[in-house]
């Protein structure tokens, strides 16, 4: 009798938790690289089929206006974090992998406002904001400051990109299965001694590198990498293992949150579909589209592994789950895996009708796949063409919180939540976009104005086209989204228009 007791006391409090979790969503944001806006089936694609993804969308809002803040990965997680343009800051570019941490840890960010209200935050998989507070970085002991520090409670990450040293996971800001006889050590200048490296043993390389982008660093796992790297042998992952572990590391967490009882905020950052692009087994040779498809594959499943924890724990219903990237595509960066050649040869447009890619100022550099589902308060099906920018998400899920940021504080988040959850169609005055060479864009009622710049029209290595343009370029993304007739000169006073709210807003 006391069993039976114990058994139904054992499942009510089990339910009661369930019950407490509930009372507040969940909040998932699965944050993808690299990943276009026509690299989705619900976006148009023909060629790959991304189902999981599809679904999200079919069961929520898909918005088509949706734009990261910058055209490449770190500002764009910055941003996204942070609740500011990372323009803003200076050392916020690319990183390289011994960077140091780059969001001050005395700032507001999202992680904080969903920890102020109670909730369980976890980031799993790429970060790439830097690490600690020294130079070099010491790999073998704790490094901090970190994700805790800017408000995760749990962290299990690579620290920078899979084609970055070091190849090491980290969980708590603690290099895994690390021994204390072959500590890590990392430079971005000059190999080690005795160090194989990609250009001196090309020989070893399972996945040929494009001479002209630097991959041919240290080798792991026959893959030439980005920096140097001595010691850390049984630390070292394969590229083929990463998507399932952050899954699991995923899923973990969620129960975790679920163990305390109390709601959780997890910032997914999936590795896919990044160079250098090495699925696991299971995906390699599925699509037609080369690694590049079969890494997408692999992403969509992801996203289904995640969905199906979700139902299975049964808290699919009052979960936020915000579906976006980083920034536009790329095909070729880095690595000769065939991706150029097979998306000509089938006509895939990751891009979809927009011109640029990753690292550009036109639009398809930050103009990102962006989809929101909450099955509680969202009527599935749902478009929008709202425009909607990441960096808002800090002050938007503060309101849905009653979380108060700080009045003192600057940010350029602001609360766009009704639009978001669909309930408005309210949106962005502007948004500002920053390619990689951070002459900044600006959108204001479909108009696109791209300030004059020094640069290439098209960086060669990557076959993008830039945008860069020492003239001042404006389009009509209404009549003209493939950004293809520059109208400056018919409308100067439009362009003087947008330029001076674009420096007024710089001068903030």
């Amino acid at each position: 009798m006391k069993r039976i007791v114990f058994s139904m006391m054992l499942l009510f409090g089990i339910h009661a938790a369930y019950a407490q979790v509930q009372n507040r969503p969940n909040v998932l944001i699965i944050y993808t690289d690299d990943v276009g806006y026509g690299d989705l089936s619900c976006n148009g694609a023909k060629v790959i089929a991304t189902p999981n993804i599809d679904r999200l969308a079919q069961n929520g809002i898909n918005f088509s206006n949706a734009h990261a803040t910058a055209s490449t990965c770190t500002p764009s997680r910055y941003s996204l974090l942070s609740g500011r343009y990372a323009w803003r800051k200076k050392g916020t570019n690319i990183l390289p992998g011994d960077a140091n941490l780059v969001i001050p840890t005395d700032i507001t960010t999202l992680p904080k406002v969903f920890q102020q209200a109670g909730y369980v935050t976890g980031a799993v998989g790429k970060w790439h904001l830097g690490l600690g507070s020294q130079s070099p970085v010491n790999w073998n002991k704790e490094v901090t400051p970190g994700p805790r520090e800017v408000g995760f409670d749990y962290s299990f990450i690579f620290p920078a990109t899979a084609d970055r040293v070091p190849t090491v996971f980290m969980e708590n800001q603690q290099t895994l299965g690390l021994e204390a006889k072959d500590p890590i050590a990392v430079d971005y200048h000059k190999a080690f001694p005795g160090e194989l490296t990609g250009k001196a043993h090309p020989e070893l390389l399972k996945q040929p590198n494009d001479p002209r982008q630097g991959h041919d660093g240290h080798i792991v796992n026959g893959i030439g990498r980005i920096g140097f790297m001595q010691g850390g042998k049984r630390s070292e992952w394969t590229d083929e293992e990463l998507g399932y572990v952050f899954n699991n590391k995923a899923l973990s967490f969620i129960d975790e949150s679920l163990k305390k009882q109390k709601p959780f905020f997890l910032y997914y950052a999936i590795h896919n579909i990044h160079v250098p692009r090495m699925p696991g087994t299971e995906f390699k040779g599925k699509s037609k589209l080369g690694y590049r498809g079969d890494v997408t594959l692999e992403m969509d499943h992801s996203v289904g592994v995640i969905m199906n924890g979700l139902k299975e724990r049964g808290l699919l219903r009052n979960t936020i789950v915000i579906f976006s990237s980083d920034n536009g595509p790329v095909l070729n960066d880095g690595y000769m895996d065939q991706s150029a050649e097979t998306a000509a040869a089938l006509d895939h447009r990751p891009g979809g009708i927009y011109r640029g890619g990753k690292y550009s100022a036109f639009e398809a550099g930050t103009r990102v796949p962006f989809i929101v589902q909450w099955p509680a308060k969202i009527a599935g099906g749902k478009k929008s063409d709202a425009l909607v920018s990441q960096v808002d998400l800090m002050a938007s899920f503060a309101a849905m919180l009653n979380v108060k940021l700080p009045a003192g504080e600057f940010t350029d988040s602001r609360n766009y939540f009704s639009t978001l959850t669909g309930r408005s169609r309210k949106h962005r005055d502007f948004v500002i976009e920053q390619p990689a060479n951070s002459a900044l864009c600006i959108i204001k009622d479909g108009w696109k104005y791209l300030s004059p710049s020094k640069g290439p029209a098209l960086m060669g290595a990557v076959n993008i086209e830039t945008g860069y343009s020492t003239a001042d370029q404006l389009y009509d993304l209404n009549k003209d989204p493939g950004e293809r007739t520059n109208l400056a000169g018919k409308y100067p006073q439009r362009v003087q228009a947008l330029k001076a709210l674009l420096e007024k807003v710089m001068a903030e």
